[in-house]
């Protein structure tokens, strides 16, 4: 990977601190998903995701320790094996891309989504726009 210069490198973990990861900014097509399977698997109303391309992204500690789950035949998540941190999303329809979960990111990412996915299935106890 060619890096411009390091601001443009994101970085994020899990909870435990026992995974990194880093890939080549900016994110790009950043949404908040509200299926039903992110919500379950995340334990929140939404999935939030920005991206990176697939071959920036890189496991910079404990690839021992990120287990993939094949959540539907439309793609692959990623979480730490021990604290069950979500860290990313892989798309079987976007090979070319790995979706950063934007909870997982530090520093805390501040900027805004793009696309909500799913809104039909937002909670009723979330803030409606």
């Amino acid at each position: 990977m060619s890096v411009v210069n390091d601001e443009q490198i994101v970085r994020g973990g899990c909870l435990c601190g026992a995974v990194a990861f880093r890939g080549q900014g900016p994110l790009f097509a950043t949404s908040h998903c509200f299926c039903t399977q992110c919500q379950r698997h995340h334990g929140a109303a939404a999935g939030s995701y920005g991206n990176v391309p697939v071959d920036s992204f890189v496991i910079e500690r404990g690839a021992d320790k990120v287990t993939e789950y094949a959540r539907s035949p439309k793609g692959r998540c990623g979480f730490c094996s021990i604290c069950g941190s979500m860290l990313f999303w892989r798309g079987a329809e976007t090979p070319e891309r790995v979706a950063l979960a934007l909870g997982s990111l530090e520093p805390a990412w501040t900027g805004t989504v793009d696309t909500e996915w799913f809104v039909e299935h937002k909670p009723n106890w979330t803030p409606r726009a």
